[in-house]
């Protein structure tokens, strides 16, 4: 049984509600790229998910992106091509040699709307929803970024170095050796650096259950480092959003990024 089917619920979303989330929702949902497997033996492929969630791993909008791809173990870059289903989008990752590859949606822009820091947070509201007395609207545009890692064989560091661009995670600690019950180390990098005092929500998959369990929020230390430690063998979320000031001619901006990462015993 693949990944793709053990942590999916038993919820769905008809697809006239979906077209209506596509309009508005995206942008308050979760993004995630979900493999059918992260420690691979031998297989020339993964299949992977990549979808918007309000229930990480439960598909509600598929994922549209120009930008989808996969780095090799040597570096190379390749394009990857989705085939657009209603909830999800399905990508066919190519694993020809051993090691460990980089799975990205690659930067997302989204179209600009309307967001307004409500009860101490930024969120992006409906038109027809009627705003707190001195609440002053602003044009923002999100940005999201899903990844996953893959190893064949013997795991390897090249696709782990940072691309320098937009909100990223760098993992000190390989994805495929990441424990139960022990601390992995990331760094939290905009731009190519690091970024203080940021948060960081972690869900652990709750196969046919209506919540995910969500660990104690994180925040960067001043290097943008945090450490997370998984409770139990399984399958994990990690998300971080950060907000930038419009500049002149340029709307504010909500960067989000998600990294998908199984756990081990």
């Amino acid at each position: 049984m693949t990944l793709l089917t053990r942590f999916r619920p038993a919820i769905t979303l008809s697809a006239g509600l979906c077209a209506s989330l596509a309009a508005t929702s995206a942008l308050a949902h979760s993004p995630y790229l979900l493999p059918n497997g992260f420690t691979i033996d031998g297989q020339d492929h993964v299949t992977v998910e990549a979808a918007f969630s309000e229930h990480v791993f439960v598909p509600a909008i598929a994922m549209q992106s120009d930008g989808f791809q996969v780095v090799a173990p040597d570096g190379t870059a390749s394009a990857l091509k989705p085939v657009m289903l209603r909830d999800l989008a399905v990508l066919e990752v190519p694993t020809p040699a051993d090691g460990t590859y980089r799975i990205s949606s690659g930067e997302r822009q989204g179209r600009v709307s309307k967001a307004a820091f409500i009860d101490g947070q930024w969120e992006f509201i409906d038109p027809r929803r009627p705003l707190p007395p001195g609440v002053t609207p602003v044009d923002m545009q999100s940005v999201t970024k899903a990844e996953a890692y893959v190893s064949r064989g013997t795991p390897t560091q090249t696709v782990l170095a940072p691309t320098g661009k937009g909100i990223e995670y760098r993992a000190v600690t390989h994805p495929d050796a990441i424990h139960a019950g022990k601390p992995a180390e990331f760094q939290i990098l905009f731009d190519g650096k690091p970024l203080a005092n940021a948060d960081v929500e972690v869900e652990e998959a709750r196969p046919g259950e209506v919540e995910n369990v969500r660990l104690p929020l994180m925040t960067s230390d001043a290097q943008g480092i945090f450490h997370v430690t998984a409770p139990r063998p399984g399958l994990y979320h990690a998300m971080t959003r950060h907000r930038v000031a419009a500049t002149a001619g340029e709307p504010a901006r909500s960067y989000t990024y998600a990294l998908t990462y199984s756990v081990s015993e």
